[in-house]
């Protein structure tokens, strides 16, 4: 393909380079015939026409960000579960959209009109719709950095963050169970330290028998199983220690002592089928044995609802913060949070009897008497 290279002047001053096609090397062999075809386009005076607009246009400020933002040079590593969901909403949502335009004359008002639309007629939650906003003002920032924008309208953008999503919980007792009625070890073990340690279901996966520190009575998460292969941890704040009661330790020891794969590089919950190799598959195991498990066991799960190891990590901090009266800040050390509001907010709910009691010290605080009235 031949192509015509010109420099241009910004409005910032700067000159870049810029580029127009002319056409295929197999239409125009030798460079004669191309500088003939740039005179039949008349390319020469449109480079030249002042009135051009040379501002840069938001498909290429967002192909920009992603190279940025996400290749070797990035001050932030990304993982690869984040690399993907961003180049689904840059790709599919925000250059399908904005695409087209000059990335400085999008205005604050029409993108805030747009992100509502994806609500009411898209459907998207608005959860989604915030990432969505986030990413946008991410390319800004990123394009007033290296001065291809001279503004971010995304920052007067609104959206609502707020997620109607409620986890279902699973009691104490549903969880024994559970347990109970998984008769292979290897999954009994697996619910149990999940349940325990309130793990992510993809660090639990990535575990090794030389993370258990069974002298020191904790385990070691520094990695996670994502796609496939192992990664870095979700966040900084999640590479870490969880503890390892003694309870716990006696029956990954007894699993230690049945598997198939203990040496010390070996998956702690790998996949026989697949020798070891890999850990088991959570979707599969979860379809296949948890989900059934649960409803046997009295958990509330409605056909379609969101339902896993996950769930076990919310239970945990809703037990600790709600019935054990353990300390947030120390729930918060065992989900690994960076923040607190993180572990309050989303993943501990509200207590009835607890609310009602609270009530009752109140009232009693009032000097009215049980069963008093008037």
């Amino acid at each position: 393909m031949w192509v015509l290279r010109y420099r241009v002047k910004r409005l910032d001053g700067n000159r870049v380079e810029n580029t127009l096609p002319v056409g295929f090397v197999r239409d125009f062999p030798k460079e004669k015939d191309a500088w003939r075809e740039v005179d039949r386009l008349g390319l020469a005076l449109r480079i030249n026409d002042e009135s051009t607009d040379t501002r840069i246009r938001f498909d290429a400020l967002a192909e920009h960000y992603l190279k940025a933002d996400f290749g070797e040079h990035a001050v932030r590593p990304k993982s690869d579960n984040t690399v993907a969901i961003t180049n689904h909403i840059v790709r599919d949502y925000l250059v399908s959209r904005w695409g087209s335009e000059i990335a400085d004359d999008i205005k604050p008002l029409v993108i805030q009109q747009w992100l509502k639309a994806l609500h009411t007629e898209a459907g998207l939650a608005w959860t989604t719709i915030s990432k969505m906003r986030g990413v946008m003002s991410r390319i800004y920032k990123v394009g007033m950095l290296h001065e291809h924008v001279s503004k971010n309208p995304v920052m007067n953008v609104e959206t609502r963050a707020k997620s109607n999503y409620r986890a279902i919980l699973i009691t104490p007792d549903q969880t024994f169970r559970i347990l109970k009625s998984l008769s292979n070890i290897l999954h009994f073990t697996l619910v149990l330290t999940c349940a325990a340690t309130a793990l992510r279901s993809s660090e639990i996966l990535a575990l090794r028998w030389d993370d258990i520190c069974w002298r020191e009575g904790k385990i070691r998460v520094s990695k996670r199983w994502s796609k496939g292969k192992e990664g870095s941890t979700k966040t900084d704040a999640s590479d870490g220690y969880v503890p390892l009661h003694h309870l716990l330790a006696r029956h990954l020891l007894d699993w230690k002592q049945r598997t198939p794969y203990a040496a010390d590089s070996d998956f702690i919950f790998p996949s026989l089928k697949a020798r070891g190799k890999v850990p088991l598959s959570a979707s599969i195991f979860v379809a296949d044995h948890l989900r059934p498990a649960a409803k046997a066991a009295g958990v509330r799960i409605e056909d379609g609802q969101r339902f896993g190891l996950h769930n076990l990590r919310h239970s945990l901090s809703n037990f600790l913060v709600n019935t054990a009266k353990v300390q947030a800040k120390t729930v918060q050390g065992i989900l690994r949070h960076s923040r607190i509001q993180t572990t309050l907010d989303l993943y501990t709910q509200e207590d009835g009897d607890e609310t009602r009691a609270a009530q009752g010290q109140f009232l009693k605080a009032l000097g009215m008497p049980l069963g008093a009235v008037q």
